[in-house]
């Protein structure tokens, strides 16, 4: 007759595994066995019970432990846990700092003056490499043109040479800047034979930052995707007439930004600190679902048995449903360019990167072969400031928190602020835009027969001269591309121009005994031209003149501060804003409001726009 017997499952240790065990063959096996003294061959075997218990409680709560990402302590299981998380951890921290690029160029006579020569400007490729006195290798990505300037990218032009005959400029010396990361470009190679479904290869690679570009052998280019089943990529292509005809004429976004269905692509993710694995998807060339024109036959291709479409979620951005995920790559090898570096080693000092690997050429031809040589040789790099942020890359405890915040964000624009932050991270290659503004739309501002928006988001760009100006049709274009991909489906964004409202400051101030009139008062035009820095001020931020008097009354040498008015400076025709704006009547307790319609204070001219006076008691 079975005996229900008492079994205690709490035990977790050697010394409770062997206690409940000896307990145990007391209470069921008392006639059996009775000798439980340390050399009896009944406590090896009761021992030996306990061990196994032990070691296997250990791994049980072990394993456990492991699978939660907010209590896994060993690296790998942390890399695993933080990909299905969707982040990619750092193995490695990249230092960067800002490198001047300088040349010298000659001068030539336009007209009656002395102009720099620019068919002596030197171009610079892109992914050109500087190493420093320590042999330490720092990459600068985009290309280097000293023929063109911008508020993208300006070009800083001084008098270098002054002939002793006429005192005029012989030699201008050019500078641009770049910003340069510490990185290495590697080059692997993988050979495919037969095609393979959802192929897989790992690398060995030490301090990986990431791939720069892939390569197969008849030329094609594969993308590096997040997941495979994202089929869109953003293109850039240069802003030309050949590109574009009617986005061509804007100068202020060199590429246009375009959205590319690609097959060609695969994704990362480090399983290691050291180790890379690559993967592909499972289609061929001869798949077509990759390019099916949507219509109602198509929706739920891919779907199993195709028994029920009622229930089925889809997806806004792909509503057929492969099994491809991509292209494999098949009897070709694929050529991987990556970067690797950084470290602590990497945060140079000033002034040491100063060796220029890269390829370097004239973009003019038909030049004096001596004068040419002698500019070229004139061709040289240095970092004013040291380099920062060169590290070890993401520790433990980093991992596990940044997986945390990643799977807390998502790409996806929902709030206005998500709109906003989206709106100002477009890469400055494709547009700068200074101002950004988001608000609910009004109904009041909509032209009769239009659908009511969402949101109307305001921007404002930079000119050449670093002032506020309107966004150009080529930069609006590039930020509907761009924000399409973050959209929520049923979104409605209007791109609008906010106003620019251009002012003049005038001040009175009273010098204390002992001061230089002069000098106290450049001291308090500087602090309000520091004030006004256009960088600083945002769409619909109100001017609070009590800020002005307190700047004004720390200024050493001031008395006192009698008085701050704030003037309206419009006219196209004097270089301002062709809008006006009631100063006075938007003035209310010291603090002058913004209209209702979303606009921006800025001084223009700075020197010009902001005057004070000394007076007396």
């Amino acid at each position: 007759m079975a005996v229900n017997k008492n079994i205690k499952y709490i035990n977790k240790d050697f010394s409770e595994f062997r206690a409940s065990l000896i307990d145990y063959t007391k209470t069921y096996f008392p006639t059996t066995y009775n000798d439980f003294s340390p050399a009896s061959p009944g406590m090896m075997f009761i021992e030996m019970a306990a061990y196994v218990g032990d070691v296997l409680s250990f791994y049980l709560d072990n394993q456990i432990q492991e699978s939660y990402l907010q209590y896994a302590r060993q690296s790998n299981n942390l890399f695993e846990l933080a990909y299905m998380f969707g982040y990619k951890p750092n193995v490695t921290g990249v230092a960067t700092v800002d490198v001047d690029f300088y040349q010298k160029i000659p001068s030539k006579i336009s007209g009656s003056t002395y102009v720099p020569d620019f068919n002596y400007s030197i171009f610079i490729e892109s992914n050109s490499t500087i190493v420093s006195n320590t042999g330490i290798s720092f990459l600068v990505t985009d290309a280097v043109d000293f023929s063109t300037s911008s508020s993208l990218d300006p070009t800083t032009i001084s008098v270098l040479e002054v002939s002793s005959i006429t005192n005029e400029p012989v030699f201008y010396l050019l500078k641009k800047t770049r910003r340069a990361i510490s990185a290495n470009i590697n080059t692997i190679n993988y050979s495919f034979g037969s095609p393979e479904k959802f192929k897989t290869i790992e690398f060995n690679i030490n301090s990986f930052i990431g791939i720069l570009d892939c390569i197969d052998g008849d030329g094609n280019q594969w993308y590096e995707v997040d997941h495979l089943g994202q089929e869109m990529i953003y293109d850039s292509i240069k802003n030309t007439s050949f590109n574009d005809p009617n986005l061509s004429q804007y100068n202020d976004t060199p590429y246009l930004l375009k959205l590319k269905k690609i097959q060609r692509r695969f994704t990362t993710r480090l399983r290691n600190s050291n180790t890379l694995r690559i993967q592909f998807g499972a289609g061929t060339t001869n798949d077509v679902d990759e390019v099916i024109i949507p219509n109602p036959d198509n929706v739920g291709i891919g779907l199993l048995f195709e028994q029920s479409k009622l229930t089925t979620a889809f997806s806004p951005s792909n509503f057929l449903f492969t099994d491809t995920y991509g292209i494999a790559p098949s009897n070709t090898t694929l050529s991987f360019r990556y970067l690797s570096g950084g470290g602590v080693t990497a945060n140079v000092s000033s002034n040491t990167l100063n060796k220029l690997i890269g390829t370097s050429r004239f973009l003019n031809i038909g030049l004096n072969g001596a004068l040419a040589q002698n500019v070229f040789n004139s061709l040289a790099v240095n970092n004013p400031n040291a380099a920062s942020g060169g590290g070890s890359g993401d520790t433990i405890e980093e991992i596990r928190q940044n997986s945390l915040v990643n799977f807390s964000s998502q790409l996806r624009n929902v709030t206005q602020d998500d709109y906003l932050a989206r709106t100002l991270s477009l890469p400055s290659k494709y547009g700068d835009i200074a101002k950004a503004y988001v608000e609910p739309a009004k109904i009041q501002n909509m032209m009769p027969g239009t659908a009511p928006g969402i949101l109307d988001l305001y921007i404002l760009a930079y000119d050449i001269n670093g002032n506020l100006n309107y966004a150009s049709p080529a930069l609006k274009q590039n930020l509907v591309t761009y924000l399409s991909q973050y959209r929520m489906i049923n979104d409605t964004i209007s791109i609008k121009d906010a106003f620019i409202i251009n002012i003049g400051i005038n001040f009175d101030i009273i010098v204390l005994p002992n001061f230089s009139n002069n000098s106290v008062l450049n001291d308090c035009i500087s602090a309000i031209q520091s004030y006004f820095v256009t960088s600083k001020w945002q769409i619909n931020q109100p001017i609070i003149l009590r800020e002005i008097y307190i700047l004004l009354d720390k200024i050493e040498g001031v008395q006192t501060v009698k008085n701050i008015n704030v003037v309206n400076k419009v006219g196209e025709y004097l270089g301002y804003s062709q809008w006006a704006y009631d100063i006075s009547g938007a003035t209310k307790n010291n603090v002058i409001y913004p209209s209702l319609d979303p606009m921006v204070f800025e001084v223009k001219y700075p020197s010009v726009d902001i005057q004070g006076r000394v007076v007396p008691l």
